[in-house]
Protein backbone atom coordinates (compact mmCIF):
# COMPACT_ATOMS: atom_id res chain seq x y z
CA UNK A 1 0.00 0.00 0.00
CA UNK A 2 1.21 3.49 -0.93
CA UNK A 3 -0.64 6.85 1.19
CA UNK A 4 -0.16 10.45 -0.04
CA UNK A 5 -0.80 13.01 1.55
CA UNK A 6 -1.34 16.69 -0.21
CA UNK A 7 -0.70 20.02 1.57
CA UNK A 8 -0.50 23.63 0.57
CA UNK A 9 -3.79 24.52 -0.41
CA UNK A 10 -5.76 27.33 0.65
CA UNK A 11 -7.20 30.81 -0.13
CA UNK A 12 -5.32 33.04 -2.36
CA UNK A 13 -6.29 36.25 -4.47
CA UNK A 14 -6.53 36.46 -8.68
CA UNK A 15 -2.85 36.77 -9.65
CA UNK A 16 -1.32 35.37 -6.25
CA UNK A 17 0.50 32.00 -6.18
CA UNK A 18 0.38 28.58 -4.08
CA UNK A 19 2.75 26.29 -3.66
CA UNK A 20 1.05 22.22 -3.29
CA UNK A 21 2.87 19.40 -2.25
CA UNK A 22 1.96 15.85 -2.09
CA UNK A 23 4.29 12.78 -0.26
CA UNK A 24 4.38 9.23 -1.10
CA UNK A 25 4.71 6.72 1.34
CA UNK A 26 4.82 3.27 2.12
CA UNK A 27 7.23 -0.31 1.37
CA UNK A 28 8.99 -1.25 -1.46
CA UNK A 29 7.42 0.94 -4.51
CA UNK A 30 9.08 2.99 -6.82
CA UNK A 31 6.83 5.60 -8.66
CA UNK A 32 6.12 5.46 -12.26
CA UNK A 33 4.11 8.47 -12.78
CA UNK A 34 2.68 11.06 -10.42
CA UNK A 35 0.62 13.80 -11.18
CA UNK A 36 -2.04 16.49 -10.21
CA UNK A 37 -5.98 16.52 -10.42
CA UNK A 38 -8.30 18.93 -9.92
CA UNK A 39 -12.45 18.88 -9.52
CA UNK A 40 -14.42 22.28 -9.19
CA UNK A 41 -17.65 22.11 -8.30
CA UNK A 42 -20.44 20.55 -10.75
CA UNK A 43 -17.22 19.52 -12.98
CA UNK A 44 -15.65 16.50 -13.89
CA UNK A 45 -12.07 15.65 -12.62
CA UNK A 46 -9.65 16.77 -14.91
CA UNK A 47 -5.86 16.22 -15.16
CA UNK A 48 -3.75 19.34 -14.48
CA UNK A 49 -0.03 17.95 -14.98
CA UNK A 50 2.06 14.87 -14.63
CA UNK A 51 5.19 13.76 -14.37
CA UNK A 52 7.02 10.37 -15.07
CA UNK A 53 9.33 8.67 -13.16
CA UNK A 54 11.90 9.98 -15.73
CA UNK A 55 10.88 13.41 -15.07
CA UNK A 56 9.49 14.08 -18.34
CA UNK A 57 6.09 16.42 -17.88
CA UNK A 58 2.77 16.78 -19.04
CA UNK A 59 0.23 19.91 -18.80
CA UNK A 60 -3.31 20.74 -19.54
CA UNK A 61 -3.60 23.82 -21.85
CA UNK A 62 -5.33 25.69 -19.18
CA UNK A 63 -2.60 26.10 -17.35
CA UNK A 64 0.61 25.76 -19.08
CA UNK A 65 2.94 28.87 -18.74
CA UNK A 66 1.49 29.40 -15.14
CA UNK A 67 2.02 26.08 -12.96
CA UNK A 68 5.06 23.93 -12.64
CA UNK A 69 5.35 20.37 -11.73
CA UNK A 70 8.32 19.11 -10.27
CA UNK A 71 9.52 16.13 -7.92
CA UNK A 72 11.64 16.21 -5.04
CA UNK A 73 15.26 14.86 -4.52
CA UNK A 74 13.79 11.66 -3.00
CA UNK A 75 11.50 11.16 -6.05
CA UNK A 76 8.78 10.59 -3.59
CA UNK A 77 7.31 13.78 -3.05
CA UNK A 78 6.22 16.44 -6.01
CA UNK A 79 4.94 19.78 -6.04
CA UNK A 80 3.04 22.21 -8.24
CA UNK A 81 3.46 25.25 -8.39
CA UNK A 82 1.04 27.23 -9.27
CA UNK A 83 1.14 31.14 -10.20
CA UNK A 84 -0.70 33.77 -11.98
CA UNK A 85 -3.76 31.87 -10.19
CA UNK A 86 -7.70 32.46 -11.40
CA UNK A 87 -10.85 32.59 -10.28
CA UNK A 88 -11.61 29.71 -12.69
CA UNK A 89 -8.31 27.17 -10.85
CA UNK A 90 -10.59 27.27 -7.82
CA UNK A 91 -11.03 23.46 -7.11
CA UNK A 92 -10.37 20.32 -5.50
CA UNK A 93 -6.52 19.48 -5.80
CA UNK A 94 -5.76 15.76 -5.62
CA UNK A 95 -2.71 13.86 -5.90
CA UNK A 96 -2.23 10.75 -8.23
CA UNK A 97 0.71 7.92 -8.15
CA UNK A 98 0.89 5.03 -10.05
CA UNK A 99 3.58 3.11 -8.29
CA UNK A 100 5.34 -0.80 -9.02
CA UNK A 101 5.85 -3.05 -6.27
CA UNK A 102 9.25 -5.03 -6.45
CA UNK A 103 7.71 -8.42 -7.71
CA UNK A 104 4.09 -7.21 -7.11
CA UNK A 105 3.03 -5.76 -10.06
CA UNK A 106 1.48 -1.70 -10.30
CA UNK A 107 -1.32 -0.10 -8.20
CA UNK A 108 -2.92 3.28 -8.47
CA UNK A 109 -3.39 5.77 -5.32
CA UNK A 110 -5.19 8.94 -4.86
CA UNK A 111 -4.69 11.35 -2.21
CA UNK A 112 -7.49 13.16 0.12
CA UNK A 113 -7.28 16.61 -1.92
CA UNK A 114 -6.26 19.84 -1.09
CA UNK A 115 -9.02 23.11 -1.26
CA UNK A 116 -7.59 25.84 -3.61
CA UNK A 117 -9.82 29.01 -3.54
CA UNK A 118 -9.21 32.14 -5.87
CA UNK A 119 -11.01 35.13 -5.09
CA UNK A 120 -11.28 37.18 -7.76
Amino acid sequence: QVQLVESGGGLVQAGGSLRLSCAASGSHFSIVLMGWYRQAPGKQRELVASITGGGSTNYAESIKERFTISRGNDKNTMYLQMNSLKSEDTAVYFCQARVSFFLSGYGDYWGQGTQVTVSS
